[in-house]
């Protein structure tokens, strides 16, 4: 009973308020449906098996999924993420707030462009997308932040999926996640990069401020020092998002949705566990955590 009035006490003073907390997991949840339903839209189901829809073109671009073997692009998935690490590492050393923006939206009207293309034409989708992402960076807005990232991902995981399956993905997950750890409690960059990008005004992630009026107040351009120190703000990573919603997709293309909506569970419920433990002013590797579930999430699936 000692024990169980403890971890009482642990949730009661756990990293964010239960308001701030119901919200964050709620985006995090919608962001794993809406992927897997993006996913949905480019399968092509036959006798032959599972063929994927071209990529809709970025302003008549095209854009072409690597043509590799799933245990060689796990290695260009790695590399992609140390590159990006690095690059943006030089950007919050030298100070680059501009060079960093520019590459968010690029990113952000990439990602949307593939996202939307689900549901619209390649042209609409990229003039939705780049209206949006041009809002997103120029004009933050909490609102047009959270809800772009509802579909962010899932263009991502269309890009990703078709080369991998679940055995590399789940390899993939396992060496991001002891990354993830070495980058938040050993060497700390990762903790770096986030504080840069939150007092950029622009997170590649899940962002919820305490109160919405100084969400509103640090867009504005008559913002004080003074003010802008005193917010405080709620925050998952892109990849924390990302990775789990691309392991479920191939869990939905090797099985089925509900296998894969098993997994997304399983990591919703790993982000709950992790916000409900971690404590105030304190920053956690998510990806060991969300690992964990999405590898329980597709256990129950099989055995089921």
């Amino acid at each position: 009973m000692g024990r169980f009035i403890k971890s009482l006490g642990y949730c009661v003073v756990m990293k964010h308020s239960w308001f701030v907390t119901f919200f964050l997991v709620l985006l995090f949840a919608g962001a794993q449906l809406m992927g897997l339903a993006i996913l949905n839209s480019y399968i092509v189901q036959s006798d032959e098996g599972v063929s994927w829809k071209a990529l809709p073109t970025v302003a008549g671009v095209s854009i072409e999924r690597p043509d590799v073997a799933p245990s060689v692009s796990i290695w260009y998935i790695l590399v992609a993420v140390l590159v990006g690490t690095v690059l943006i590492l030089l950007i919050v050393k030298f100070g680059k707030v501009l060079l960093w923006k520019l590459w968010f939206l690029l990113a952000i009207v990439m990602c949307l462009t593939i996202a939307l293309g689900a549901f619209f034409g390649s042209w609409l989708a990229f003039i939705l997308a780049l209206v949006l992402g041009v809002w997103k960076v120029v004009r933050p807005n909490i609102i047009v932040h959270n809800l772009t990232e509802l579909f962010i991902y899932g263009g991502l995981a269309a890009i990703f999926v078709p080369i991998l399956n679940v055995f590399y993905a789940f390899i993939l997950l396992i060496a991001l996640s002891f990354y993830d750890m070495y980058a938040v409690w050993s060497s700390k960059h990762m903790v770096s990069m986030a504080k840069f990008q939150t007092k950029s005004g622009i997170f590649a992630g899940l962002l919820i401020p305490y109160s919405y009026k100084i969400a509103k107040a640090k867009s504005s351009k008559r913002k004080t020092k003074g003010a802008q120190s005193q917010i405080r703000t709620a925050v998952l990573g892109g990849g924390d998002i990302g990775f789990p919603l691309i392991f479920a997709g191939t869990v939905f293309v090797s099985s089925n949705m509900v296998s894969a909506l098993w997994v997304a569970a399983g990591a919703t419920l790993a982000l709950v566990c992790l916000l409900l433990a971690s404590k105030k002013d304190r920053f956690y590797p998510a990806m060991p955590f969300l690992t964990v579930g999405c590898a329980i999430g597709y256990v129950i699936a099989i055995l089921l």
